[in-house]
């Protein structure tokens, strides 16, 4: 059994004259990512391996995250999970190391909410319906895969353990 947890960035700003890939999180953001991270903690969800998109708004998130957990085992930032698909994101999941039992991308839309759609067949409906609507900023699927191997990993065999909102964690946001 592996677990691949996909948490989309907070929610970030749009400051003119700042190429997408700078653009910074908004004070929602600054303020939901450690909210999110704290659930981990306290969830034991921390991975074994962290994938970060390169881009300012996924490491802020990441670092705000990171900052109410223990230590990860591996944190590496990587390139293909900026503006990635869905089958990219599925190719670099693919390529983990046997070592990793869990991993944790840290990511966009519409790549990993497309990805959690190809992977997940079963669930509770609650989570399943909420992730079918949206994967909003700031959003966490943690999603069981039943395989030993990640190179086996295949649509629509894994299971959606759950789906988790900064809004839900903080009755606003």
């Amino acid at each position: 059994m592996r677990r691949l947890i996909l948490l989309r960035h907070a929610k970030s700003d749009w400051p003119d004259g700042i190429a997408d890939p700078e653009r910074p999180l908004a004070v929602r953001g600054r303020t939901a990512a450690p909210r999110i991270g704290a659930y981990i903690a306290h969830e034991q969800l921390v991975a074994d391996r962290v994938l970060v998109s390169p881009a300012r708004r996924t490491r802020e998130t990441w670092d705000l995250v990171a900052a109410q957990l223990p230590p990860v085992k591996v944190v590496a930032s990587e390139p293909r999970v900026y503006d990635a698909s869905a089958a990219r994101l599925l190719s670099v999941v693919r390529e983990q190391p046997r070592e990793a039992h869990s991993l944790m991308l840290v990511g966009h839309n519409p790549g990993l909410g497309d990805l959690a759609a190809l992977l997940v067949s079963t669930g509770a409906a609650s989570h399943l319906s909420k992730m079918a609507e949206k994967f909003p900023t700031g959003a966490l699927a943690v999603i069981d895969l039943p395989v030993d191997e990640w190179c086996d990993v295949v649509p629509a065999s894994a299971r959606l353990d759950r789906f988790v909102t900064p809004r839900e964690l903080s009755g606003n946001d």
